[in-house]
């Protein structure tokens, strides 16, 4: 039976129901008898309230229909429980029922206070709508007045007479106002009181006014204007043509229709249907070629600027400082010199000497670069750069960052080859040097033979009456580094370096690398203006937003100045060493710049792309007979060892091969070597030498593959086994065996199989055979089986008996010899 909120639930049915049924029922009336105990047994002593019971207390009180071992405790502890749950259910149903009352109370406020809001929304829509009509009416009523003043012009009528009228129109305009208004009245049929009939009377005749009493779409408040305007001026005699402007519209060589409507300042529509008309059924994002934007930009009688993509690299053009803005720079000093001369020992005594102590968690940052403060003042800053490879490549871009180069030469060593090309370099770049002779305190120092050793190289040092500072200094114990940064502090004042900090920043990066935990890092050394956090720049292929700016010791800084260096982050690749870093004023400048030149990369490496391993030399030299020669770049780690790696080079060859060293140099290989090895196609020999980071990375980039090596022989070996495999092999016959056909049969599926005795080596079924006739050749080809009695066998010693079927080939006799041999191919050394 159901309970007072609706809910089915088991009960026990009252008046003559059979002990243990219950009635359960369930939604549209149906119900269904479910038996729950069959078995009851209770003993009842009889009590004075007992006949009282509801329904269904007799059947349980009759100790004849009570299941067995229940109890007179257990049966009312059961009643009370069916009792708790009963009320419970009713509180419950209570509960939901005041729920839901809170929750229709809440709906139906929520509706009136949306109500309300709506109506309120309305009255204002209303009231803003009177306010327009009665603008427009004002509006209606000023042009009604132009047009009696152009009719009264337009009568032959003295010209001094005309213009009192004209005049005196806008003071009549409150007397003539009723007298519309009547008119309105007379033509509408409506009266004057109804204020809402007036308006929408008034709408409908700015309609028909506006739109030829059609009733179409409303005008906008500009078209009112620009009419009101245009009659106005045909009223005064000035209704002149408004002249064209004529515009210079650059055009790159494809341009999308949508940018090219906006430059010349027309229509998107009237563009691409002028497009249309000339058989081009486009779209305003679909992109022409520059010849039809010429056609269009003509047609509407504009004047086209040809531009190329190189142009959008016209917005860092340099800028030319003016005097007034330039100040005081630090100088930037490069250490140079050979391989162990003590060129970091030396930086790292000046800076151990002249930092102040108390760095960023006592760790010095290594970014390459630092800044050293003198006992005077000055401000120093030294590259720290490997060797001279990223000098050479700054200078290569075109990023002269140098001022001053420090020349290191050891007093225990003199002058070595790299010595030499570091001289030939600091010439090159045209910039002062001053000489360091290093490890003056070891006993063996000999600083005079340094000078005289210079003198060769034209390098004429003070002592020498020359024009070098020289000084000797020692990196170990700490001597003459006070007077090397005073001679460098002094050749810095006689350069005058100036700088305008007011400006677009523009730097070269010193280095370049990939960290983990901050993405692309480049140390940056400013050379102009001044780069701050937040600047957009582009450098080389890459563009990003300053992050963050990192400075020599560790600490983040707001700007850099000029010749500060720090590490940039923020970018969105990593740049290569020498790379100049520019400016812009927006991220679209930056990412279109970058995107051109990395463009512009990758048609260069299609355009050079080739072989560059060994592997790939020797399969495309079998590819091409052309290929006669083997080009190879090496360097060395002395001038004499680079010498002696070319004299070997030029005797391996012969007719057909020959190698050619493109390049031979001293020192480390570098990003250039690389490049110019992906561009001819060719390996890098290194011996004694290593590539350094940039030129590995470019390497594994670029696919080329370098060598090293530590004795010259293995190098001109694997030279020679290199340029052996550019000659075509020699192939060679081996005979293997010979055999006599005995007879000949017959058999299906397979044709005629000759039965022979192998009577000399060995034939095997893969090698090739020749079928020999009176001595003389017949017929060249393979076995199709060879069977040994039924089975089919691989080879069959001398001998013994087998069987040989020819592929493609029945014409055996009797008594006719089978040749067996095997080719082999012999590789031809030079």
């Amino acid at each position: 039976m159901s309970d007072n909120d609706g809910k089915k639930t088991l009960g026990v049915r009252g008046g003559g129901s059979r002990p243990g049924n219950v009635k359960q029922s369930f939604s549209h009336g149906r119900t269904k008898n479910v038996v729950v105990e069959t078995k009851r047994k209770r003993v009842v002593v009889p009590k004075s309230g007992a006949g009282k019971s509801g329904g269904g207390a007799g059947s349980v009180g009759d100790p004849s229909k009570r299941p067995a071992g229940i109890t007179d405790a257990e049966m009312d502890r059961r009643l009370k429980a069916v009792q708790a749950a009963k009320a419970r259910e009713a509180e419950e149903a209570a509960q939901r029922e005041a729920e839901e009352k809170a929750r229709e109370e809440e709906r139906q406020r929520r509706r009136e206070e949306a109500e309300a809001k709506e109506r309120e929304e309305r009255e204002r829509e209303a009231a803003l709508k009177a306010k327009q009509e009665e603008e427009e009416r004002a509006k209606r009523d000023a042009e009604e007045a132009a047009k009696r003043a152009a009719a009264a012009a337009a009568q032959p009528a003295p010209p001094e007479d005309g213009a009192p009228a004209r005049k005196t129109a806008p003071a009549n305009r409150g007397a003539e106002r009723p007298a519309r208004a009547n008119d309105r009245e007379d033509r509408g049929g409506r009266g004057k009181g109804d204020k809402s009939d007036g308006r929408r009377s008034g709408k409908l005749t700015l309609n028909q006014a506006l739109s030829g009493g059609e009733g179409g779409r409303q005008k906008s408040m500009a078209a009112m204007k620009r009419k009101q305007e245009r009659a106005r001026q045909k009223a005064m005699g000035q209704n002149t043509v408004r002249e064209k402007v004529v515009r210079d519209v650059q055009v790159p060589e494809a341009i999308m229709v949508g940018e090219l409507a906006n430059r010349m300042a027309e229509r998107v529509a009237d563009v691409v249907k002028a497009l249309m008309q000339n058989g081009m059924m486009v779209t305003q994002n679909q992109t022409i070629d520059a010849d039809t934007a010429e056609l269009i930009i003509e047609e509407f009688g504009h004047n086209i600027v040809r531009v190329s993509d190189a142009d959008v690299e016209d917005v860092i053009k340099e800028i030319e400082d003016k005097e007034e803005d330039l100040k005081p720079r630090a100088p930037v000093i490069t250490i140079m010199g050979h391989v162990d001369h003590g060129k970091t020992s030396l930086l790292d005594a000046i800076r151990d000497a002249k930092v102040v102590a108390g760095e960023a968690g006592g760790i010095t940052q290594h970014i390459g670069a630092y800044q050293v403060t003198t006992d005077g003042g000055q401000v120093l800053t030294f590259l720290d750069t490997p060797g001279h490879a990223a000098f050479t490549s700054m200078r290569a871009r075109g990023a002269q960052v140098t001022d001053i180069v420090v020349l290191v030469v050891a007093a225990d060593d003199a002058v070595m080859p790299q010595t030499i090309e570091a001289i030939n370099h600091a010439k090159a770049a045209e910039v002062p040097m001053i000489v360091a002779i290093n490890k003056c305190d070891k006993p063996e120092a000999n600083p005079t033979k340094v000078r005289t050793d210079l003198l060769q190289h034209e390098v004429i040092v003070e002592e020498m009456s020359g024009e070098v500072q020289d000084v000797e200094v020692s990196a170990h114990t700490g001597q003459g580094l006070d007077e090397l940064l005073e001679a460098i502090a002094l050749q810095a004042e006689l350069l005058e370096l100036k700088a305008n900090p007011d400006r677009a920043a523009q730097g070269a990066v010193i280095e370049a690398q990939l960290d983990v935990g901050r993405g692309p890092v480049a140390t940056v050394l400013v050379q102009s203006g001044t780069l701050r956090q937040g600047d957009v720049f582009v450098v080389g292929e890459q563009w990003g937003k300053v992050r963050a700016l990192v400075n020599d010791r560790g600490e983040r800084v707001k700007e850099a100045g000029p010749s500060v260096p720090v590490e940039v982050l923020g970018l969105n690749g990593t740049p290569e060493a020498g790379d100049v870093l520019n400016v812009t004023s927006t991220e679209a400048q930056a990412r279109e710049i970058a995107e051109y030149r990395e463009n512009a990369a990758k048609e260069k490496r299609a355009a050079a792309g080739a072989a560059t391993t060994l592997e790939q030399l020797m399969q495309k030299a079998k590819e091409d007979e052309n290929v006669t020669e083997m080009p190879i770049l090496v360097k060395a780690d002395v001038q004499g060892s680079a010498e002696a790696i070319v004299q070997a080079m030029e005797k391996i060859g012969n007719d057909e091969v020959r190698v050619r060293v493109l390049h031979a140099g001293v020192g480390a290989i570098t990003e250039s070597d690389v490049g110019l090895a992906e561009a001819s196609g060719a390996p890098v020999f290194g011996f004694n030498v290593r590539a350094n980071a940039p030129a590995r990375n470019a390497a594994n980039q670029k696919g080329v593959e370098i060598r090293y090596y530590s004795v010259i022989y293995d190098l001109v070996d694997d030279v020679k086994a290199a340029a052996s495999g550019l000659l075509s092999a020699e192939i060679r016959e081996k005979f293997i065996g010979y055999a006599q056909i005995k007879e000949v049969f017959k058999v299906t599926g397979v044709g005629r199989v000759a039965g022979c005795l192998v009577t000399e080596g060995v034939a095997r079924r893969s090698a090739g055979v020749r079928l020999l006739r009176d001595d003389v050749v017949i017929h060249e080809g393979t076995l199709k089986t060879l069977k040994r009695f039924k089975d089919e066998v691989s080879e069959v010693i001398s001998g013994q008996e087998c069987g040989m079927a020819f592929e493609n080939y029945e014409d055996i006799r009797p008594d006719d010899v089978i040749e067996i041999f095997e080719r082999e191919e012999i590789e031809r050394t030079l």
